[in-house]
């Protein structure tokens, strides 16, 4: 007998969903930051095992849209309420049950509708920083709210309660053969991962709406064989910042280029890690006026918008 399926991970912003999502698959696949959102994507983490198969799908905070992308990232969110054999929403012991209420109502309708096969996991994410009266009252107002879904509290980032969670997931599974090959450990490219730690530097590294306003993109990806100068090889990559206005440009860069310097230190070393061998990363920072409202741009960028 073997298990396969789907696992969406949904909730409001800064809940925890990506520290969650790389506790599951055991490793750094999405972004990890204190400010609100901070993935832009829906990145899947694959989890292999003998008999089962776990596809893991990370997705955007829902959020009330005011610019193309933020409509996209709703759309991840949205999207991944339909095709899930189990949901894992995601809340914490200091995020607002109601905000976002339409999106929960949609929960609400797949966990109690007698025609859906999804199973309906409710997470109460960061129980390492209340205390027990709090979280038994937490878990009587869920159990109020989604009776039909069942209650995990946990600490994704201590985790605890994510073997238990792994357990209740992989026995959700249907029986089904596996979708992807067993070597296979997520949906994106290399260059993805690139961008996503350059762009988790940023969001680190400057305040306010400047990481907001900024994408990357890598325009060259060389994996280098391994040579005398290095045995392990080298991976030298060549990428662009961009950003929606001149002054942006110049924040980014920093007095004598200090402050563009200490992103790409920060990100090659954690690229390093990501693949295991040297890189060389360049960085370039460029204009590129109002992206986040072009679905041209949006669509170059690699958002795929109807």
């Amino acid at each position: 007998m073997h298990r396969s399926g789907f696992v969406n991970i949904v909730g409001n912003p800064n809940v925890g969903k990506s520290t969650l999502m790389n506790a599951l698959v055991g490793e750094r696949l999405s972004i990890i930051t204190s400010k609100a959102q901070t993935t832009r994507h829906r990145i899947m983490g694959i989890v292999n095992g003998d008999d089962f198969q776990i596809v893991y799908s990370d997705t955007p905070g829902v959020l009330k849209p005011n610019y193309k992308l933020q409509e996209q990232m709703l759309e991840f969110s949205q999207g991944a309420l339909v095709d899930a054999d189990v949901l894992l929403y995601v809340t914490d012991v200091q995020d607002t049950p109601d905000k976002n209420a339409a999106f929960l109502e949609k929960v609400k309708l797949i966990a109690s509708s007698p025609k859906q096969q999804t199973k309906v996991f409710l997470l109460i994410n960061k129980i390492d920083l209340t205390t027990p009266e709090t979280l038994e009252s937490l878990v009587s107002y869920w159990q109020r709210e989604l009776p039909q879904a069942t209650i995990f509290p946990l600490s994704a980032k201590e985790r605890f309660g994510i073997d238990q969670l792994f357990s209740a997931i992989k026995q959700a599974l249907p029986e089904c053969p596996p979708f992807f090959p067993k070597d296979q450990l997520t949906d994106k490219s290399s260059r993805f991962f690139v961008n996503e730690i350059i762009r988790e530097k940023i969001l680190l590294c400057y305040d306010k709406e400047i990481p907001y306003s900024t994408e990357v993109e890598v325009e060259s990806f060389i994996d280098e064989p391994e040579s005398p100068q290095h045995p392990q090889g080298l991976i030298r990559i060549n990428a662009v910042i961009y950003v929606e206005r001149d002054s942006q440009k110049g924040i980014i860069i920093g007095y004598k280029g200090a402050a563009l310097k200490k992103v790409g230190m920060m990100a090659r070393k954690d690229i390093e890690a990501f693949f295991g061998k040297p890189v060389f990363l360049e960085l370039l920072v460029k204009v590129d006026k109002d992206w986040r409202s072009s679905t041209s741009r949006l669509r170059h960028y690699g958002y795929d918008l109807s």
